[in-house]
């Protein structure tokens, strides 16, 4: 299962966590994914996954 957003194409951002001592230790931050029923052209709906901006931009346009 992927985790990217079907819109933007937003997916797994890789990092280092870094302490007061300077330490680093590899990170991972996930996007804010929600599988949402969109209308699809021509009158269908289909399942996507998208995130969160996405949806808030109004990108995505949600079924009924």
């Amino acid at each position: 299962m992927s985790r990217v957003c079907s819109i933007c194409g937003k997916g797994i951002q890789y990092g280092n966590k870094v302490s007061h001592a300077n330490n680093k230790t590899k990170k991972v931050s996930l996007p804010n994914l929600h599988i949402v029923k969109a209308v699809i052209s021509k009158g269908g709906n289909k399942k996507v996954k998208v995130c969160a901006k996405c949806i808030k931009a109004g990108k995505v346009i949600k079924a009924v």
